[in-house]
């Protein structure tokens, strides 16, 4: 029986708006369904541990079933996926304990901030411009919200600013994630998209245990699975929620890694900013621990900040005698190419001159 791909012919201009989808409804629904989970099962490392098993357990049993290809585990590949998976386990962790301290309104706010710090990244690590002016205003707006924000949330007002310290350092370790998590894709040859969800999955399995005996969850867990005098330690609503949150977390390794491929660093983290929408909807329906009317007018006023901003171009380099091809095809095509693009024009380009060079040297030898 012939292996399936897990690459889908779709055409071209479909890819990015289909990325985007997928990566939104898993982003914007998987925060909501964990903050759902912990009020139930207030073991946050423990439930990231879960669901990484789930995504690992799903990939390597598609695999058996000659469903999936999957990239073979190689030292080469685990080395620069062992950074990331630093980062995504610090930022996990940091995000579920946000929610297990502040209400999830909180928690999108500060993610919201992470498109000015990855903006910035973008310049210095990854060859792009600064942010224009329409950028600076949106970003502008995007730092006024989270300050009118943070003005009415009464955990802050009565806390300070101890009740957002898990928040900011969320802020910090994503922003590093994303800029080196668009690093790798363009680094690392990993032939299927299955590759870079394993990897990280399972190089986060451990730490995230490590995570949950540190933070004393196995001790909490064995209090609670002893002491069961007004304790119902798995409620019915929890089992279907543990499903549902695995089957999203798996999803959302899948359509993150192909939406990060396809997108700048800050416009995917844009991308994970817009998304919030559609938790901070459903927010209003299922529960109770929501902003105040003013806190979520503040709220949209971020994501309005984020919802103007546009993606810096790539810095052109010194103007050359013939005329830079990346800017003639910019011109005529009117598109920004990726540096993926950009590679295989350069290339292509290198190829072309290599080919008439031959070819004149050729002339010169029989004339």
């Amino acid at each position: 029986m012939k292996l399936l791909s897990f690459k889908m012919k779709i055409p071209s201009r479909l890819k990015v708006p289909l990325a985007v989808i997928a990566y939104s409804f898993c982003s914007g629904t998987l925060v909501l369904v964990n903050k759902l989970i912990l009020s139930l099962l207030p073991y946050p490392s423990l439930l990231i541990s879960v669901q990484l098993l789930a995504a690992i357990s799903f990939i390597y049993t598609a695999k058996a079933c000659r469903c999936l290809e999957v990239d073979e585990i190689q030292w080469k590949y685990v080395k620069p996926y062992l950074i990331y998976t630093i980062a995504f386990s610090l930022g996990v962790y940091c995000n579920m304990k946000s929610l297990s301290i502040s209400n999830v309104e909180t928690v999108i706010v500060f993610r919201a901030l992470a498109p000015t710090v990855v903006s910035v990244l973008d310049f210095i690590f990854l060859g792009r411009e600064l942010p224009s002016t329409r950028s600076i205003v949106g970003l502008s707006l995007i730092v006024t919200g989270v300050y009118g924000y943070a003005q009415t949330d009464q955990k802050f007002l009565h806390d300070g600013f101890a009740a957002y310290f898990w928040p900011t350092i969320y802020l910090i370790i994503i922003s590093f994630e994303m800029t080196y998590g668009k690093k790798i894709t363009s680094t690392v040859d990993l032939k299927t998209q299955s590759g870079p969800v394993l990897y990280t999955n399972l190089l986060a399995f451990l730490p995230s245990i490590l995570f949950a005996y540190a933070g004393g969850e196995f001790e909490q867990f064995h209090f609670d699975l002893t002491t069961r005098e007004n304790i119902d330690l798995l409620p019915n609503e929890s089992i279907p929620l543990l499903l549902i949150g695995c089957i999203i977390g798996t999803g959302i390794g899948y359509s993150s890694w192909y939406c990060r491929e396809k997108v700048s660093a800050t416009t995917f983290t844009l991308i994970g900013v817009m998304n919030k929408c559609l938790t901070v909807i459903l927010n209003f329906f299922i529960w109770d621990k929501h902003a105040s009317p003013v806190g979520i007018t503040f709220l949209l006023l971020c994501l309005f900040g984020g919802s103007i901003y546009r993606q810096a171009p790539l810095r052109s380099k010194e103007k050359e005698v013939i005329p830079n091809h990346h800017d003639f095809l910019q011109k005529v095509v009117g598109r920004e190419d990726t540096l993926e693009e950009q590679s295989e024009i350069d290339h292509d380009t290198e190829s072309f001159i290599e080919l008439t060079n031959e070819l004149v040297k050729r002339h010169s030898s029989y004339s």
